[in-house]
């Protein structure tokens, strides 16, 4: 079932334009002139009920703005866009009752409130009943580990703590779709962790449809069965991380542990068909092309020239890919 539906979706932002010096800056006053920035540039596509989308792009490349017009926070220039059968900045109210943002740079709690006075006021916002509202609480506190932080002041907690607040705060009244823009950003790695476990196991046990935005492709890759790329606006690619790797690099990495000290060019040297990457230490790092050359292959020249110890086969780091996409597509 279709939750999400976007057709060519519009959005431009005025910038005003500011000029250096003291003359143009009183000019500024009297006259204002303004830059366009087309953010949205007619975006489509659609998310089904349970799906777990990464949504990535550079800076400046209309996620966030994408996402806000989801929410209802902001009104497009033209387009459609319905979210589980409703406008979103129509029927705000409603709309919201079935759905969850966190923003990782900015903040639904109190600052200076214990966190549980933020669960409670929301609690009352969303109208929710007190069994209803405690059966929920109680889940989210087991799940995100947060029993001994909810009478803390949110400012005394640290990043990590306070994104598991805020992921309580975005689910206690139980939303079919969640919005998460940037949730791990900042985090050390054991909270951002935590975070993407739990992220998962919402989506895979509860069904709930998730859209994750984010820098950190290692949440993508743990996470996402679907990714889309945007860049100026436009929706670049939309398929599977496995689909964008065919596209990109069809190259495999083969990491070989060799025992004993060599030197890079005769490496490189003795090993046709294959492409040494980088030598640190002694773990020689290769780029290879399967059709052209099996990894057996290679294992069978490398063993009858190196004393080899260890061996890894692997995929091109996710980062890489996703850099050379942005390099091809111009983003």
């Amino acid at each position: 079932m279709t939750q999400i539906v976007v057709h060519s979706l519009q959005k431009t932002f005025k910038v005003p334009r500011r000029q250096a010096g003291l003359r143009q800056a009183v000019r500024g006053i009297f006259k204002r002139e303004y830059n366009s920035i087309r953010a949205l540039d007619g975006i489509s596509f659609e998310i089904g009920e349970g799906e777990l989308v990464g949504y990535l792009g550079p800076n400046g490349a209309g996620k966030s703005t994408t996402i806000k017009i989801l929410s209802g926070i902001l009104v497009p220039d033209g387009g459609v866009c319905r979210v589980m059968g409703r406008v979103p900045w129509e029927e705000r109210i409603a709309h919201v009752r079935e759905l969850g943002v966190v923003f990782g740079q900015r903040s639904q709690l109190w600052w200076d409130l214990p966190v549980i006075d933020s669960f409670e006021l929301l609690r009352d916002i969303y109208q929710l009943s007190p069994g209803d509202y405690l059966t929920a609480l109680a889940e989210l506190v087991d799940a995100l580990q947060i029993g001994g932080l909810i009478d803390v002041p949110v400012r005394q907690l640290s990043l990590g703590q306070r994104m598991r607040c805020e992921l309580a705060a975005a689910l206690l009244h139980r939303p079919r779709i969640l919005f998460l823009d940037e949730p791990t950003i900042g985090l050390d790695a054991v909270s951002k962790l935590m975070v993407r476990e739990f992220i998962g196991r919402l989506n895979r046990e509860i069904g709930t449809t998730v859209i994750l935005t984010t820098h950190d492709l290692d949440d993508v890759e743990a996470l996402c069965s679907r990714v889309m790329v945007i860049g100026k606006g436009k929706i670049l690619l939309d398929g599977s991380l496995k689909e964008i790797r065919r596209r990109v690099a069809h190259e495999r990495r083969l990491i070989v542990e060799l025992d004993g000290g060599y030197a890079a060019e005769a490496i490189a040297e003795q090993v046709p068909g294959a492409q040494l990457i980088k030598l640190e230490g002694r773990q020689a790092h290769f780029s290879f092309e399967p059709d052209e050359v099996t990894p057996v292959e290679l294992l069978t020249q490398l063993s009858a020239r190196f004393a080899v110890r260890d061996v890894l086969i692997e995929d091109p780091p996710i980062e890489e890919v996703i850099s050379r996409l942005y390099g091809e597509l111009r983003i």
